[in-house]
Formats: structure tokens, C-alpha cells, sequence
């Protein structure tokens, strides 16, 4: 069943890295610039845990790279700089933060007045950090609606109560905004250890069609 955005006038989503905003809904974010609504973004986590063993991409190096990234990727979409929000938050490690995750993330909820739907990972995401930020959502005050999508595994599929998006473009488009994360498809080159987005994942990210379950109060 397509999802109804006729009511959104202003819409905030949650991912819980730096890139999994585009992964996760940005047929979503556009579907919602296209028809006028407000969408701002909440990025919780730094990214700096996908090559711990680089040295000649440091922490801090990643973390600014995986920033601009996202906002590149966002900018394609409409979103402006301004309305782009990093917590910082250590990577892979919201889970043992949990506190501070649902502090710092509710904290930045509420700075967004009058949202009437509310967007972030499944409670069922395999990433433990995916899982922290659903339950901080959880936890949050909201009147108005909340949806949820899932990122790993990957997965073409979800339950038959979900809600579809299509971006325009089809896969193409989708491939090439996820593409503009480069650090996380084989740029960064001396961690053997690191992060990749394999090519087979990649080709379930690039489905031109997104899937939300509503979560129900």
C-alpha cells in the first residue's frame, strides 16, 4: 500500500549513521520536499567506527568526511545544511550510551515544534546501534505519526502492513545518492578490516522502492 503523506507538514527523520538517512528514506524525504512539507534531519552517531584501523583516515578525519557526505547527498534533495543535525554520538557504541543516546536525541526532538511525523530505524534492525536509536524513539513524547524502516539486513521485502515510497528515477537515482558516500564503498583503501557496502547490498539499497511499517501507539 502507498503511503499517505497528504497530512505532513513537517517531518523529522532519524538515522542513526551518517548515510542511513539516503538508505533508509530518501524517496521519503523527497516524496515529502516535493509536496512543500518541512523535513529536517537527525543524525545520531559519528561514523567513525567503519575503519578503526586506517591511519591515513583518522577519527577525526572520517567523522568530517562522512559528514559532508550526508549533506551532499541531502542537498540533491533538498535539505539545506540548516536543517541537518549531527549528535556526535560515538559510533557503535549507542547501545552501551543509552542515556546519552535518548538525552541528546530527545533534546534535539524537541527543538522541531509541531512535527506530525516522525521517522526512524526498526525496533528488528540487526545493527545494535540501529536498535538504540528505536528505542530512544521509543521513549519519545509524540502526538503525531511515526514510522519506521530497516536497513540491515538487507532486505527487498518487509511485512504486509508496510507502506511504500517510490523514487523517481528508479534504482539509478537511489544508487547514485548512495554513491556519494564514498567512504563506505571501497574509498578508503589501508583497514582490511573496515567497512563496505558489498555489491550485492548495494543493489538491495538501490530498490526503488521504500518500505515503512507505521508504528502504532
Amino acid at each position: 500500500m502507498r503511503l499517505d503523506l497528504n497530512d505532513v507538514r513537517r517531518a523529522v527523520i532519524v538515522a542513526p549513521h551518517p548515510d542511513d538517512e539516503i538508505i533508509g528514506a530518501a524517496g521519503l524525504i523527497q516524496a515529502l520536499r516535493r509536496r512543500g512539507s518541512g523535513v529536517w534531519v537527525v543524525v545520531v552517531s559519528d561514523g567513525a567506527a567503519s575503519h578503526p584501523g586506517s591511519r591515513t583516515w583518522p577519527a577525526a578525519r572520517l567523522i568530517a568526511a562522512r559528514e559532508r557526505e550526508s549533506r551532499h547527498a541531502l542537498r540533491r534533495l533538498g535539505i539545506r545544511s540548516d536543517r541537518v543535525t549531527f549528535l556526535g554520538l560515538p559510533d557503535g557504541g549507542l547501545m552501551a550510551e543509552g542515556y546519552p543516546c535518548r538525552e541528546r536525541l530527545h533534546r534535539a526532538l524537541r527543538k522541531h515544534l509541531g512535527i506530525d511525523l516522525l521517522v526512524g530505524p526498526a525496533a528488528t534492525d540487526a545493527h545494535p546501534d540501529h536498535r538504540a536509536v528505536a528505542a530512544a524513539l521509543g521513549g519519545f513524547r509524540f502526538g503525531g505519526r511515526r514510522l519506521t524502516y530497516q536497513v540491515w539486513p538487507p532486505q527487498k521485502r518487509m511485512a504486509a502492513r508496510s507502506r511504500t515510497v517510490s523514487i523517481p528515477g528508479g534504482a539509478a537515482a537511489k544508487r547514485a545518492l548512495i554513491r556519494v558516500h564514498r567512504s563506505q564503498l571501497g574509498a578508503i583503501t589501508d583497514d582490511p578490516h573496515g567497512f563496505s557496502i558489498a555489491r550485492h547490498e548495494l543493489a538491495v539499497f538501490s530498490h526503488p522502492v521504500e518500505r515503512f511499517l507505521p508504528v502504532r501507539r
